[in-house]
């Protein structure tokens, strides 16, 4: 069996670690379109008018 814990984490201990930075959900970074400069996810493509690096990729 492997190693086991001594004692209990109590509540005060987990949740300190959870809310740490790295739990936490980021913001995202949206990036501009070129064509209709709408918002978009970053190295996707356009939900707006479906192009992808100069192409259209979605109809």
């Amino acid at each position: 069996m492997g190693a086991l814990p001594n004692k209990k984490t109590t509540r005060a201990r987990k949740g300190r670690r959870l809310s740490s930075p790295a739990y936490r959900l980021r913001a995202l970074n949206p990036a501009r379109c070129p064509r209709c400069r709408t918002a978009k996810r970053p190295h996707a493509a356009c939900p707006g008018c479906g192009y992808y690096r100069g192409r259209q990729v979605t109809v």
